[in-house]
């Protein structure tokens, strides 16, 4: 049990950086056979034509489709059975259209819609909705799945299939075009834990996804090695080394003046010794979060929160060590939530949310784990260790970062592909199971540069978590 966990003083591991300075791109043939894998789904559903809808928050699925993501504006992407997508942007994001590999080889069509724009700009040089729509094959015959960033159940709506979350003005000219009950939800075709697209990686999205957790990781390694009191939260994050690449999430710092508020980000308050702080940074394809207390050791601690590393810490590093080694393809989503509420009763530990959660472009995509959930572990998952403990009295501890579920087919591409990253990756392991103890089966692959690198006082960053001998 969680007697077997002790603290233990290391040096930090380097298990090295990309050799590319770029991040890694999809190629064409990898967006076409995306698009070739949604037109399958497409076709399952009876679906004539797909819209897949995006903005400044809810890029995720157009950058899986077309490798493009809309700036201040809105964007759709039509796909229909047999033609060359078409995006259609906003006066701002034509310029911005050459991020995409797709439209860059011509296999990506494009039309300004201005409405799709912000406020006051020009609106008088661009077709109808409803004309573009037609034109794309769209008319009363057609049955046409919108993929916004949600899809809905039984639990929540009578008939959650026909309930679109994309803006009213969009849904209303499709549904005046084919009629009520031919527009749909299709956005699980993307996002379902059992068969959404972006919810099993190919090999190209794993070296992505490792690139952006390295980037994260060396973040909050630097700030956890270079972490000080008595200075701002805004200082502090500087530490982060934000490389500028986008984010998936707001940067987050719970300290002294803010540590009651939920996802807040720093406020300009002063860190202080023998105070809880949390702190994240999350790139596309990345979150990498910590917690624990501004102290060097227990000392530091008020009286309140003494025996933290007993009582709260440990046992849920112990939690975490056992939820690792269910985490396995074939392993149901319940499993692994039971685990976690046998190991961190709901009393002392009040863990809400999934105990671990899909991850892409997007920091949270769906989760497999949940009560009574029957969806399995499968290959090419990329899971998040997002399992959130919060106590009045310890705060809380955290673990948080990405890993790859992979089989011996996936693991042995990547190999044969991006042998750095399987290197690093395996280096990794041997760093998880050697060093900090745990026990991983063998579809784990870890992405991040601090593995389960865990230590509640940020003050001895040294002093982590692991498992005695």
């Amino acid at each position: 049990m969680a007697n077997n966990v002790f603290l233990k003083e290391i040096d930090w591991p380097d298990f090295g950086m990309p050799s590319d300075t770029m991040i890694p791109g999809p190629s064409v043939s990898e967006i076409e056979e995306r698009i070739r894998k949604c037109r399958d789904l497409m076709d399952s559903r009876k679906l004539t034509h797909l819209i897949v809808y995006g903005d400044r928050e809810h890029f995720a699925n157009l950058m899986y489709l077309a490798h493009f993501d809309p700036r201040f504006e809105e964007a759709v992407l039509i796909i229909n059975r047999e033609d060359n997508p078409l995006i259609v942007v906003g006066n701002e994001c034509v310029g911005h259209l050459s991020m995409s590999p797709l439209y860059n080889s011509g296999k990506l069509r494009y039309e300004r819609y201005q409405s799709f724009s912000l406020l006051s700009q020009p609106r008088d040089d661009s077709r109808p909705l409803k004309s573009i729509f037609e034109d794309e094959g769209i008319n009363s015959s057609s049955r046409t799945g919108c993929v916004g960033w949600k899809y809905f159940t039984d639990i929540e709506f009578s008939n959650p299939d026909k309930i679109l979350e994309i803006p009213s003005y969009i849904v209303e000219i499709l549904r005046s075009i084919c009629g009520y009950d031919h527009v749909v939800n299709a956005t699980d075709l993307l996002m379902s834990p059992r068969y959404g697209l972006r919810t099993q990686c190919s090999v190209h999205e794993i070296a992505f996804f490792e690139y952006s957790n390295i980037m994260a990781s060396e973040g909050i390694k630097n700030l956890l090695k270079n972490f000080k009191y008595d200075v701002t939260d805004f200082e502090m994050m500087k530490e982060f080394q934000y490389t500028g690449y986008p984010l998936n999430c707001y940067m987050g710092m719970k300290s002294s003046g803010n540590q009651h508020i939920g996802l807040s980000s720093p406020v300009g308050a002063i860190i202080k010794k023998g105070q809880p702080c949390s702190t994240g940074i999350g790139y596309w394809g990345s979150n990498i979060c910590r917690a624990g207390w501004v102290a060097a050791n227990e000392n530091d601690l008020p009286d309140s929160a003494k025996g933290y590393v007993e009582k709260f810490a440990a046992p849920y590093f112990y939690a975490c060590a056992k939820w690792y080694e269910h985490l396995k393809i074939g392993t149901k989503g319940r499993v692994l939530r039971e685990i976690i509420d046998a190991y961190l009763p709901f009393e002392d530990f009040a863990v809400f949310l999934n105990p671990g959660h899909l991850i892409h472009y997007d920091e949270w995509v769906s989760s497999p784990i949940y009560k009574d959930s029957e969806d399995e572990i499968r290959s090419g998952m990329y899971m998040q260790v997002d399992i959130i403990p919060r106590s009045k009295k310890y705060f809380s501890s955290r673990m948080e970062e990405g890993v790859i579920i992979a089989d011996e087919t996936l693991q042995n591409s990547l190999k044969e592909q991006y042998p750095d990253v399987y290197g690093r990756c395996m280096q990794r392991r041997k760093f998880m199971t050697e060093v900090v103890g745990l026990s991983l089966p063998r579809e784990i692959l870890p992405l991040s540069n601090i593995p389960a690198i865990v230590p509640p006082f940020f003050l001895n960053y040294k002093r982590v978590l692991s498992f005695k001998p």
